[in-house]
């Protein structure tokens, strides 16, 4: 069973019927018991930063979530999932994260300009299809090419203090982090849910790992 973290926020339902279309069942759930017994868990986010943060503390979901990606399970966390693991963010001020990774989410620049016309300003947040180019091998993203297309909503990217962590990396603009991936966990900035095929196949094989072990 794959547990997805509910604290109040994010698209849970679409991440469990995606798990459900490549054949794996998943749970959504606050329960700390269920987290722990789970064979993977998922963090996904929508929202803002801090909310996330004071959610998770509100529902005593912070403890849960760090114990799983100590334990060595496969952790996946999408999009707020991913900025959620920084030690800070710099949305609406300056706020602390879980800390599983040094580093801090910026926002992007209002001053972003188009590589194909600079006269021209791009729009924040970086909404719809992009593509990703990989920095090193993860086993979830063995059937993801460079140059392949995913689902982004965002205007906050995560900046890790150790590059070694940076699997994906994205241009808008400027080149962003676009997943990072170390030991059990990988996180991603686009949402493999919402991305059609290659967003499946990525799910599908971050999933096979509960059956490998």
């Amino acid at each position: 069973m794959i547990a997805i973290v509910d604290y109040g926020m994010g698209n849970l339902r679409s991440v469990e019927k995606a798990l459900e279309k490549v054949g794996f069942a998943a749970a959504i759930t606050r329960s700390p018991r269920q987290i722990a017994a789970a064979d993977a868990v998922i963090l996904p986010g929508v929202g803002a930063f801090k909310d996330c943060m004071d959610n998770l503390e509100q529902f005593d979901l912070i403890t849960p979530v760090l114990k799983a990606i100590a334990s060595g399970k496969p952790f996946l966390g999408i999009c707020l999932g991913l900025q959620l693991l920084f030690s800070e963010s710099l949305e609406f001020g300056r706020h602390p994260g879980l800390d599983v990774i040094k580093g801090v989410v910026k926002p992007f620049s209002p001053t972003l300009t188009d590589p194909d016309n600079p006269r021209e300003l791009l729009k924040i947040p970086h909404m719809g299809w992009n593509s990703i180019r990989r920095l090193k091998p993860v086993p979830a993203l063995n059937n993801i090419n460079d140059g392949d297309y995913f689902y982004f909503v965002h205007s906050y990217y995560v900046a890790p203090e150790d590059e070694k962590v940076i699997a994906t990396v994205t241009d808008y603009g400027t080149e962003f982090v676009s997943a990072i991936a170390f030991d059990n966990v990988l996180a991603t900035q686009f949402h493999p849910e919402k991305s059609q095929q290659q967003g499946l196949k990525i799910l599908r094989d971050f999933a096979a790992a509960t059956r490998r072990e």
